[in-house]
């Protein structure tokens, strides 16, 4: 299964979820494989502070052939997972076109719900091509103990793509994981950026196995 995670506005979080969905993943002891297909090479920057044993490996490949060179991947691999870059392009583009699933994660504001519109588009002309390819929403860096996150599902109601249920919140705990290549499943994983990472992943794969059983 691959699963893309893109967004055209910059900061909304791509990398922090793919690296904790594959973390999560791998925690059931699947086989996962990172794809940082950005050219800025945030998920390749978080592997190399990394002190210890990885966790999974994590490979650059910020080319627009990229759906033509994972089919290789597949076989070895349970997941791979595609950090997408920041803007609609033909990096993006080969991404979609690459994974099964697209993963969008949009922040709780106004403009995030208007920048959408960019990358819906282009997901809905890929199912001309692909009419098996899903995508969801994921409300990302929610504020704690506010409202805003369900006014923005609201809102994203209008897109005709599904929004989780499962909101991840703004927490410092993310920004220190991020620093030395850890994640809060090993830092805290008891804590509540690990049960939201945790709950994430297992709304993804309900939804994953849901659509392969239709």
């Amino acid at each position: 299964m691959i699963l893309a995670f893109l967004n055209q506005k910059g900061g909304v979080g791509k990398t922090t979820l793919a690296v904790h969905v594959a973390a999560a993943l791998v925690r059931s002891q699947a086989r996962v494989l990172l794809i940082d297909a950005d050219p800025q090479g945030s998920a390749l920057d978080w592997a190399a502070s990394r002190s210890v044993e990885p966790l999974f490996p994590v490979m650059g490949f910020p080319k627009p052939k990229l759906h033509k060179e994972v089919s290789a991947h597949i076989p070895h691999y349970d997941y791979i997972l595609i950090d997408g870059p920041p803007r609609v392009n033909e990096l993006a583009r080969s991404a979609i076109m690459a994974a099964d699933w697209v993963v969008i994660p949009v922040q709780p504001s106004p403009y995030d719900v208007w920048a959408a519109k960019d990358i819906v588009d282009l997901i809905n002309e890929a199912t001309t091509y692909r009419d098996t390819l899903k995508s969801v929403f994921v409300i990302n860096r929610r504020i704690v103990n506010t409202a805003i996150g369900r006014d923005v599902a609201e809102a994203l109601a209008g897109y005709d793509i599904p929004v989780l249920k499962t909101h991840i919140g703004q927490r410092v705990a993310f920004a220190e994981s991020a620093a030395n290549g850890s994640t809060v499943l090993e830092n805290a994983p008891t804590g509540p950026a690990s049960k939201e990472i945790l709950a994430l992943t297992e709304e993804l794969l309900e939804r994953m196995t849901k659509e392969a059983t239709v």
